[in-house]
């Protein structure tokens, strides 16, 4: 019997049967908005043909892929200028100390170079070696040094009080160049942030937004074919 009940549209106002069209109430929200939008007065219990819930139905498709297209469209924009901004200041850091260089600085470089290396303790024991040989046992007729060999010992305190700030030279160039990794290590982390929390707000979008869109879309789209599908039958039987 329900389904011989003839209603009227809310649309034309000519009377249908209730399988060619829906209640308000079965429509899904953003539909019975739309609907309400165009006929305030409407109510819940009203029915609607399938034929006018065709041009509310494609509406509401046509509204979510727009939605989600610009919502894709902005967040890819903003992915792109933060992949290409040039805000971020990054240092050659090899460039700049190179560029900076003083004579000074060049030879600090080496001479802690020279004094951190096997060859430097190689030179060094031969120097001593050969040094308390010639004073010891007077090779050559040479014996400018008596044991215990003060003048040795005040050459290794000269060089040891020389060679301690050359060191320390180059050790600030070094701490310069940490500070200066630190620096850009810390400039890309705070790009690499800023890209990521971007893809997150793509992700968080496809997640909460497009998917569930995408499956209602197919699903209206379902429901449109089913019910042309339905006409198409209806206009067989008639001819």
């Amino acid at each position: 019997m329900s389904e011989n009940l003839a209603v009227p549209c809310i649309v034309d106002g000519k009377t249908y049967r209730v399988e060619e069209g829906m209640y308000l109430a079965d429509l899904s929200t953003s539909i019975r908005q739309r609907v309400k939008q165009d006929y305030p007065k409407a109510k819940v219990t009203d029915f609607i043909c399938s034929h006018h819930l065709l041009k509310y139905r494609l509406a509401s498709v046509d509204s979510m892929i727009n939605s989600d297209l610009k919502q894709s469209q902005k967040i890819n924009r903003k992915l792109t200028r933060a992949m290409q901004s040039d805000d971020y200041e990054i240092t050659d850091v090899n460039e700049t100390l190179t560029k900076s260089l003083t004579f000074g600085e060049r030879v600090a470089d080496n001479v802690a170079r020279f004094g951190g290396s096997w060859g430097f303790i190689g030179v060094f024991v031969f120097v001593l070696i050969a040094w308390m040989a010639v004073n010891s046992l007077q090779l050559f007729g040479i014996h400018f040094d008596h044991y215990p060999f003060i003048l040795l010992n005040l050459c290794l305190s000269c060089i040891s009080a020389i060679q301690a700030p050359i060191i320390m030279m180059s050790q600030n160039r070094s701490a310069d160049r940490d500070r200066m990794d630190a620096e850009n290590d810390f400039h890309v982390n705070l790009k690499s942030e800023h890209e990521l929390r971007i893809l997150h707000a793509k992700l968080d979008h496809l997640s909460q937004n497009q998917i569930p869109h995408t499956l209602e879309i197919e699903k209206l789209q379902i429901e449109i074919l089913s019910e042309i599908r339905s006409e198409l039958a209806e206009l067989r039987d008639r001819q």
